[in-house]
């Protein structure tokens, strides 16, 4: 592990290969699962400011959970997540005409809808962040799921941080992604990675 800051990150995060193949695994990682997606406290009002943007995008069922408890809850490690259908797929999953899995608020950034991507912890996956005092810790979460991704990853030597610039700069900046970077090039010269 290699400390930026407040944060420690574990040297999967750093070594291991992985790009995201949605034609492989069609959208999984929204659809599977116990809870919905961790969300953090500021990002409550974000999801209710989207929700009449994306309303039409979402199924049936997932306006009925909305309806009945709101866009979150609190699961039974008390953490604060999405809400969920059928007890695993996040209320803002939609479906495309070939059957992939895609996030509704995210769709609606790319078409310059909202200003908001989606919740960080879904930006961030396959890194969880882990909330452990003055300390946060990044860890490279593997699920079968995401098989496809890691071989896609192999194939192109993109590691998780790289392929994670974007949200890892969003959650932590710019200045502290710079710092990874050079972590990472002194531990090369080191022969640690």
């Amino acid at each position: 592990m290699i400390q930026i800051d407040d944060v420690v990150v574990s040297f999967d995060v750093l070594k291991e290969n992985f790009i995201c193949d949605l034609s492989a695994c069609k959208g999984e990682c929204c659809i599977e699962g116990d809870a919905g997606a961790p969300v953090e406290q500021d990002e409550v009002k974000e999801l209710e400011e989207v929700l009449p943007i994306v309303w039409d995008q979402l199924s049936e069922q997932a306006k009925e959970v909305i309806n009945r408890q709101g866009v979150v809850y609190t699961d039974c490690d008390g953490d604060l997540v999405t809400s969920i259908v059928n007890g695993k797929d996040c209320v803002f999953t939609c479906y495309d005409e070939k059957g992939n899995c895609f996030c509704a608020i995210e769709k609606a950034y790319r078409e310059g809808k909202t200003k908001f991507y989606k919740p960080i912890s879904c930006h961030l996956y396959p890194i969880r962040v882990g909330n452990f005092g003055p300390y946060k810790a990044l860890n490279y979460h593997r699920w079968n799921v995401c098989k496809a991704a890691t071989i896609l990853g192999q194939k192109n030597n993109t590691k998780v941080y790289q392929f994670l610039k974007e949200p890892l700069v969003r959650k932590f900046g710019q200045e502290w992604y710079d710092e990874l970077e050079i972590a990472v090039e002194e531990l090369k010269e080191q022969g640690m990675l």
